[in-house]
């Protein structure tokens, strides 16, 4: 029987190795190749559209990143709640509108968790972008282009190292 490809990738990514530098001659600091941190990345995606979560999940495990999927606000704060989880949290991707509880309080209920995680919001409304005054997100327009969640899945959690609260 033949394994799908997502599988193989996954197969394959877990027997490889990455390394990690440490740099002792002064301050040490360590240094993690743009692989390594790629691998590490771990997302938090919360929508309650099960088509646009699981294309978004399979694009995003397909690229290397570790994605659980809340199907709403509420579940995604009882996961959030877990310290073995949200300790390993690289990023959370929401949608703005969902039953129960928006994005914006959402974030708000986040925000009071893990004040630094990056938070990466979309919407189909232009103006749902107000709603987030404050709150220290990135808010795109959808549809979003699967390269284009890519490349901020990529970047976000590389511009939230070294945030403090």
């Amino acid at each position: 029987m033949q394994r799908p490809a997502v599988a193989e990738q996954a197969t394959r990514r877990a027997q490889s190795t990455s390394t990690i530098e440490i740099d002792c001659k002064g301050p040490c600091t360590p240094r993690i190749s743009q692989d390594a941190f790629e691998a590490m990345t771990n997302i938090l995606l919360v929508d309650d559209n099960d088509i646009q979560a699981m294309t978004r999940k399979a694009v995003l495990s397909r690229s290397g990143k570790q994605v659980m999927v809340a199907n709403s606000a509420p579940v995604a704060l009882e996961m959030l709640g877990d310290p073995g989880f949200s300790s390993q949290l690289s990023l959370v991707i929401t949608d703005h509108i969902m039953p129960g509880m928006h994005g914006p309080e959402f974030v708000q209920n986040l925000r009071a968790v893990l004040p630094t995680v990056p938070v990466l919001v979309l919407s189909g409304l232009p103006d749902a972008m107000d709603a987030y005054e404050g709150l220290d997100i990135v808010f795109r327009l959808k549809p979003l282009a699967p390269e284009e969640l890519i490349r901020l899945a990529n970047e976000l959690p590389q511009t939230a190292m070294g945030r403090t609260a």
